[in-house]
């Protein structure tokens, strides 16, 4: 066995009191473990806790971008975790899962817009650049941009079109302005999402992409359709962006001196996957608190056969989209630097936790 697969010494494990993990309205297996009440009983005989940095405002929350959090487990969007590697943060890739999660361009009804190959010559809104305080940390930050713009190259891209054979056109976003508060609704919402939307409602844009149950009322709302669903193009490749693939990444610390808390954590994740290919009541319930959405948005958004693909993997596959998604952010100046894939994969912990699951 060569010394890449083998495990930290156990004897390295320093003592943390509590253990970070963020939960972004998206189905995950790592959300269900800790709704189910797992995740907390794993570490019952350490007395360590298990805490959201979403539950957990104020100063922590900025370590779900930059990864500075030794004891955080980020199940969140790939252009934030990739960012912070491409500025040279200490993260290891540990896992990615793939759902397809209801990636949609909206227009007017009255658009004629129903197939990829009817934006050309069309406008496209495109959120602007955030604004950030630290000036390095805005291009990827910009996920609603960066989110946008693949979502638009995917469809494009599968009608054989590409961004020369459209406008894009720039809508402000107000992400990062102290001036700009959600009201009613639009507090559960992503702000990326709403303005463009209602920038194509207002006719100064003639379709927007978008994903995500919230996604859904939202549309309904401002009396928009669906134009090109993403998610029934017969091709993974052209719907790769911010949550496909999604990524689990740690501190490279965390897997050097904790390895068994991590091992254990990833190993609650894989026996709630396995439920939730057999609960999908419950897990539809659940994922109504989780996404912000209503109970027929995650429906439409997600469909009836989500919950049996909520394993993570590293399987060659998914890396390989993976590696689409980090090409794009560097060639469309999202990222500080490009770096080297497989050196970010450290294999060790979900395959030792898979290991248990498989030894019952």
């Amino acid at each position: 066995m060569s010394t890449a697969t083998l495990a930290p010494s156990p004897a390295k494990s320093e003592a943390l009191d509590t253990i970070w993990f963020t939960r972004c309205p998206v189905p995950t297996a790592t959300g269900l473990a800790y709704k189910l009440g797992w995740l907390g009983k794993a570490y019952d005989k350490e007395n360590i806790s298990v805490k959201t940095l979403q539950d957990n405002p104020g100063e922590l929350s900025r370590h779900h971008y930059d990864h500075r959090l030794t004891s955080l487990v980020r199940e969140g969007g790939n252009i934030l975790a990739i960012a912070a590697r491409a500025q040279g943060e200490k993260n290891k890739l540990v896992g990615l899962t793939w759902i397809d999660e209801w990636q949609s361009i909206l227009v007017r009804p009255d658009s004629g817009i129903t197939e990829a190959r009817h934006l050309k010559g069309r406008r496209l809104a495109l959120p602007t650049w955030s604004e950030h305080p630290i000036p390095a940390h805005a291009r990827g930050s910009s996920i609603g941009r960066g989110m946008s713009l693949h979502g638009y190259k995917g469809a494009l891209a599968h009608a054989g079109l590409t961004f020369d054979d459209v406008d894009l056109v720039e809508v402000d976003t107000g992400r990062g302005r102290r001036d700009v508060t959600p009201t009613g609704n639009q507090g559960n919402r992503s702000l990326f999402n709403l303005w463009p939307l209602q920038a194509v409602a207002d006719g100064k844009a003639d379709a927007a992409y978008v994903k995500g149950a919230s996604a859904v009322d939202a549309a309904r709302e401002l009396g928009l359709v669906v134009g090109i669903n993403l998610d029934h193009l017969p091709e993974r490749r052209f719907r790769v962006n911010n949550g496909t693939p999604r990524p689990i990444t740690v501190h490279e610390s965390f897997i050097e001196e904790n390895f068994e808390y991590l091992v254990r954590f990833l190993e609650q994740t894989l026996r709630a996957a396995d439920w939730a290919a057999d609960h999908l009541p419950e897990v539809q319930k659940i994922l109504t608190s989780e996404t912000r959405g209503s109970e027929e948005a995650v429906l439409e958004a997600y469909g009836k056969e989500f919950h049996k693909s909520l394993h993570p993997s590293l399987s060659e596959d998914r890396l390989a989209l993976f590696a689409q998604q980090k090409k794009f952010l560097w060639i469309h100046g999202f990222l500080e630097r490009d770096f080297n894939l497989e050196s970010w994969v450290d294999r060790r912990p979900l395959e030792e936790a898979r290991r248990r699951i498989a030894k019952g």
